[in-house]
């Protein structure tokens, strides 16, 4: 009986055989093919194993046979490149939002999606040991809840925290549960969040989702469309810094001209520029004004001055101020 069943899933194991055991460089002759196939306890004859191989190529499979050595048939292009596996290895070890054990994990199923010779390759690319990730495991689970609700037009109601100095999750407004409206879900700064409509404070906020535990589908539709209607997901992520809120104003800044690649990656190639002499360039455009604002400023050192609002300079030197008091009163 095993037998039997055996042989009813030969065609399948010899799929299987072309997918993880054969690429370019890695062929299988029919000899191999029937001593592999033994393994599974299946005994095939020749006109058959030629038959099945057809009946593969017919169904999309890209099975050729290669005379000059190494002799034998190989499956010539897989559904993915491997050029195209590195890159989602990449993306997988960059993401700070992916747990490292999760990272791994991922990265496990992406090497079954090639030859086991060419998942060496991926193999000798991953290096997730020493990469800041995230703490929160949960994290794809809230993703798929959160994706639920926002297509069967629910809202939600979970608990958010924040990490105390002693590496343990603190419950926001003692663990009172937020009831939230989800409207779509953004990747920025290395970290996913959801911009939704709180239904308390009647206004939109942004979450980050790995800070949400205890996510619950409600059965009340979702509120604030009209306000969702006006939100410009793209603008908002230009000019808030790090996801953190602040007051909207329009502010003109003057740069050196080498950091232009800096300006348009931060606000992208539609932004007002205009030349200011030989060396320098104004830009023209609304930010949500923080101290992360004032931070990435700084970090650019001399080569960046804010020319208006005057509120918005003062508050920078203020800032500046502030710090340069807190070093001296240690002096």
């Amino acid at each position: 009986m095993a037998k039997s069943c055996n042989q009813k899933a030969k065609i399948l194991y010899l799929m299987k055989l072309f997918l993880e055991e054969t690429d370019e460089q890695h062929t299988l002759s029919r000899k191999q093919l029937e001593e592999h196939l033994e393994k599974f306890g299946i005994h095939t004859e020749r006109k058959s194993l030629y038959n099945d191989i057809e009946t593969l190529k017919m169904f999309g499979m890209d099975i050729l046979y290669r005379k000059e050595r190494p002799e034998g048939y190989y499956l010539a292009e897989h559904e993915f490149e491997l050029a195209e596996l590195k890159l989602l290895v990449d993306a997988v070890q960059s993401s700070r939002f992916i747990t490292e054990k999760k990272s791994g994990a991922l990265i496990k199923k992406i090497e079954g999606l090639t030859s086991r010779y060419e998942a060496r390759q991926l193999q000798r690319q991953v290096v997730v040991a020493d990469r800041i990730k995230a703490m929160n495991e949960s994290i794809f689970y809230n993703v798929d809840k959160l994706h639920m609700a926002i297509a069967s037009n629910q809202q939600i109601m979970f608990r958010y925290f924040e990490w105390t100095v002693k590496k343990e999750m603190c419950l926001r407004k003692d663990g009172e549960p937020y009831q939230v409206s989800p409207w779509a879900l953004t990747w920025d700064d290395e970290n996913y969040y959801l911009i939704g409509f709180d239904m308390d404070a009647e206004r939109l906020k942004h979450f980050r989702v790995d800070k949400m535990v205890d996510i619950e589908l409600l059965l009340e539709p979702r509120g604030g469309k009209e306000e969702f209607s006006r939100f410009d997901i793209a603008s908002y992520t230009k000019k808030t810094f790090g996801m953190f809120g602040g007051e909207e104003r329009t502010v003109r800044l003057r740069f050196e001209n080498r950091f232009i690649g800096v300006v348009l990656d931060r606000f992208g190639k539609e932004a007002k520029i205009r030349p200011d002499g030989e060396e320098h360039f104004i830009i023209r455009t609304e930010v949500a004004v923080s101290e992360q604002f004032f931070g990435w400023l700084t970090g650019l050192g001399r080569g960046v001055m804010i020319l208006s609002p005057e509120e918005v300079k003062e508050a920078y030197c203020n800032l500046l101020k502030d710090i340069a008091n807190v070093y001296g009163e240690e002096k």
